[in-house]
């Protein structure tokens, strides 16, 4: 057997991430078995999901490693999980996804940023007091990955981002300092999302 792959299976994050996967996916929010997964393994390295397999059927043995001290060319969504491991070393685990309810939030809003104000679950992302009472979520256009990540930096010095991010008619992601807050982070943003549509719909009913 592959080293690798025996120590993949050995692996209790990668066997947790595995589990993860398959319940996300349940939820629908992988269609056509899209979305990224990782879960950092060192300073400079995490195991990743494979792009061609579908996250209901996640075991560990499909789970790659990757060291980014050794990358050269990278893909956005890549890069994107690389940069938010260097960001803080607290950040532990990265989930993209690809939710109906949130891509169309995410082309349905056309500003930089929504704010949800209101919501009790604001508690479960909130990385400040005062975004307890308004939490901003950033949607961000695709763009080349140079500028994409040249955008995030820009995001996090301002202000550091409530454990989530939106593309464009991309996908959501999240972070959390284990697969468990991970998970809390994406069930939350993705409610707060369901709530902020369903409020913007009567809106628009009783206008």
């Amino acid at each position: 057997m592959n080293q690798s792959i025996q120590t993949n299976q050995l692996n209790p994050y990668a066997i947790q991430l595995c589990t993860l996967g398959r319940w996300i996916a349940q939820r629908q929010w992988l269609p056509a078995g899209s979305g990224l997964f990782s879960v950092r393994t060192s300073e400079h390295s995490a195991l990743f999901t494979s792009t061609d397999k579908d996250k209901s059927e996640l075991s560990p043995a499909d789970l790659v490693s990757y060291d980014w001290t050794n990358a050269k060319e990278q893909d956005t969504a890549t890069a994107i999980h690389q940069f938010l491991y260097q960001q803080n070393p607290q950040h532990k685990v990265i989930l993209q996804t690809h939710g109906l309810q949130a891509t169309v939030f995410s082309r349905l809003i056309k500003a930089s940023q929504h704010l949800f104000v209101g919501y009790e679950l604001q508690n479960l992302v909130a990385t400040s007091a005062a975004q307890r009472n308004c939490c901003p979520l950033a949607i961000l256009d695709p763009q080349s990955t140079e500028l994409t990540l040249q955008e995030l930096h820009q995001r996090f010095d301002r202000e550091a981002l409530p454990h989530a991010f939106l593309i464009r008619g991309h996908g959501l992601y999240v972070w959390g300092d284990s697969i468990d807050s991970a998970k809390r982070h994406l069930d939350a943003w993705h409610f707060l999302i369901a709530c902020e549509l369903d409020r913007i719909k009567a809106s628009c009913h009783f206008n």
